[in-house]
């Protein structure tokens, strides 16, 4: 007997449709089970083969669960207000309102095709008001949350003092600027992905070889001001969370990553411009014992010091090196494996020993991250001696017969 699936699957999907089999209420004695997937872009003709990949998998563990006797929530939406939707209502000289409504028509009728269990009364689209005035009212909340740095997270004190006599006579910017140091949402100046053709900025994941992955338009670093989430204050109460929940190993270990929270020193070289000024230069070093094994310095090629350490025979060499940094992104620096940098010319001056130490500029060091420069000790790091092996940099031996 020839199954027929049009009809036979056609008509079980209205029954199912009609019946509301896969609504869910929020009133339930069973216990709760939340299943999400991640929302597709309607940025496209329709869906291809790496959505139902991904839902194929998460619709079975939903309806396992159903099984098992949960009220299981399993729903979906389309993640429809960004750059994706904009470029592909761009390269098809339509309205974005108008392509994005086609596309999630036709997504929807796919999705139904393969008859997925989501509550369909719980779609999201984020690109309506009704979606998106949450996102904003959270942004708020965190806009007008203060942290409290009286107390003991992470032990930093405020980094402003003030009486109430000196808050009063403040002019309302001057307040402003403090209150952006509490802030849990605030204002702040970082290295960005910039496209001008696109007139955005670009996640690490949209660049390719130094141009956007959607046009192939070319990107450079840029340092704009941009809000930030004071997420590394709470670094403690993070990790502490992480050993109560029930991830696994390799999640927690991601996750901690992303925190990101080191134990170390900040120490302070001068550097002596081409002018005969000195400028400081301060490092961030998990290992502040091996000072005296420092051979060379190395900062982020995109950091304003070094236009203004370079000297006049290295400036040349510098410009040609910061042009090549500038068409990649952070991903691709991170993932590099060869070795490439450049003198400034400029040295800096060992806070201990009084050693004249060279100040190199290398893609390896991203501005965003610490302070954008390191202490390099050779003869104690992999990444630092392949450094200096390649450059021929001399190496001081502070570790002895176990330098090797």
């Amino acid at each position: 007997m020839e199954y027929n699936f049009r009809s036979i699957e056609k008509k079980w999907q209205q029954t199912w449709k009609e019946s509301g089999v896969y609504k869910v209420s929020n009133e339930s004695s069973k216990p709760k089970f939340y299943v999400l997937d991640m929302f597709p872009y309607p940025s496209g003709a329709g869906l291809h083969v790496g959505h139902p990949l991904g839902y194929i998998a998460s619709d079975i563990f939903a309806r396992f669960k159903r099984l098992k006797g949960y009220n299981v929530l399993h729903p979906m939406g389309y993640d429809a207000f960004g750059l994706p939707a904009e470029q592909y209502a761009i390269d098809h000289g339509v309205h974005p309102a108008v392509s994005t409504e086609a596309n999630i028509a036709n997504f929807r009728q796919q999705l139904d095709n393969i008859e997925f269990c989501f509550d369909w009364d719980r779609e999201v689209r984020t690109c309506e008001p009704s979606y998106y005035k949450w996102t904003q009212w959270i942004f708020l909340e965190l806009f007008h949350a203060y942290f409290d740095r009286s107390s003991s997270v992470n032990g930093k004190r405020s980094p402003v003092s003030f009486t109430a006599q000196e808050w009063n006579a403040y002019d309302e910017k001057t307040r402003m600027d403090i209150l952006m140091n509490f802030r849990l949402a605030y204002c702040g100046y970082g290295e960005v992905n910039w496209c001008e053709a696109l007139g955005t900025v670009l996640a690490n994941d949209e660049v390719v070889n130094g141009v956007s992955e959607r046009g192939g338009h070319p990107v450079v670093k840029k340092k704009l001001r941009q809000w930030y989430l004071r997420i590394t204050e709470y670094a403690d109460r993070l990790l502490e969370g992480l050993e109560r929940i029930d991830f696994s190993d390799a999640m927690k270990e991601m996750q901690s990553n992303w925190i990101w929270k080191s134990s170390g020193a900040e120490i302070q070289f001068d550097i002596e411009t081409p002018a005969g000024d000195k400028l400081p230069l301060v490092v961030y070093t998990t290992r502040p014992d091996t000072i005296f094994g420092v051979d060379f310095m190395v900062v982020a090629p995109e950091l304003d010091l070094v236009e203004k350490i370079t000297t006049a025979d290295q400036k040349k060499k510098v410009d040609e090196y910061l042009t090549y940094v500038k068409s990649r992104s952070e991903r691709e620096r991170m993932a590099e494996k060869k070795i490439t940098g450049v003198f400034t010319g400029a040295y800096a001056i060992n806070p201990f020993d009084g050693r004249k130490i060279p100040v190199w500029a290398s893609e390896y060091v991203l501005a965003g991250y610490g302070t954008g420069a390191i202490m390099a000790v050779p003869c104690g790091d992999q990444r630092d001696f392949l450094f200096a092996k390649h450059f021929e940099i001399p190496i001081t031996n502070i570790i002895g017969e176990h330098y090797n």
